[in-house]
């Protein structure tokens, strides 16, 4: 599903971001990827998304070598991935319901699925009452379910998260790990980066752990 072999990025100002790295996530797994600020971790997701691409080594993706994927094709590698950021990245002039419809407006499904998928998506995540709302009427931890609407509602196989809880409290934390459960239920596979040790201590899942660019460890819960 995701594997990494001896990957490095070096950034041009000669800043070695990640170091001869191996991993594999396969098909319905679900893993947590941590280490210090600064330790690598938002750049292996960058190369999963071909925001960045690797300086050597290969990263395949549904059995795709990234590395010869054309800037053509970049979108249609993205279409397979769902992304889930920190900040959200919500459009605030437009509504919950226009915000979680837009990969579907962007992939060219008809408006009557569009309808049906977000509907869909939103009740997944418990918002299916405020669609019409605009986000910034939404807390905090209804903001990031918004986001997480719109990564899940084109189905894709894979999700990424990157930091997903780092703005919210404990109990609103547990909530959307709650989430993610439920979708790696259903056989998708899930990559989490998060600095949260107390969190992932208690998900008792693979943590992948990065220290400086370097895998440090690979294996079961911390």
């Amino acid at each position: 599903m995701i594997r990494f072999n001896n990957v490095s990025k070096r950034y041009e100002n000669g800043h070695d971001a990640l170091k001869h790295i191996n991993i594999n996530l396969d098909k319905g797994e679900m893993a947590f990827l941590t280490g210090h600020s600064g330790a690598g971790k938002s750049t292996l997701l960058k190369l999963i998304t071909l925001v960045e691409r690797s300086t050597r080594g290969e990263v395949w993706v549904n059995d795709v070598n990234l590395n010869k994927v054309s800037n053509r094709k970049i979108p249609f590698v993205r279409r397979n991935i769902g992304m889930i950021f920190q900040d959200h990245r919500l459009l605030f002039d437009r509504t919950v319901f226009d915000n979680v419809a837009l990969p579907l407006i962007i992939a060219g499904h008809p408006h009557r699925e569009i309808g049906r998928r977000v509907r869909a998506a939103l009740d997944k995540v418990g918002l299916l009452s405020k669609e019409k709302l605009e986000p910034i009427m939404l807390s905090g931890g209804e903001q990031q379910r918004v986001g997480i609407a719109r990564a899940v509602v084109n189905k894709p196989p894979i999700l990424l998260a990157d930091e997903p809880t780092g703005n919210l409290d404990p109990e609103l934390s547990a909530e959307i790990m709650g989430l993610f459960q439920q979708f790696n239920q259903v056989g998708v596979s899930l990559l989490v980066a998060s600095h949260d040790l107390g969190l992932i201590a208690r998900m008792r899942y693979r943590t992948i752990t990065l220290k400086a660019g370097s895998l440090v460890s690979d294996g079961g819960s911390i």
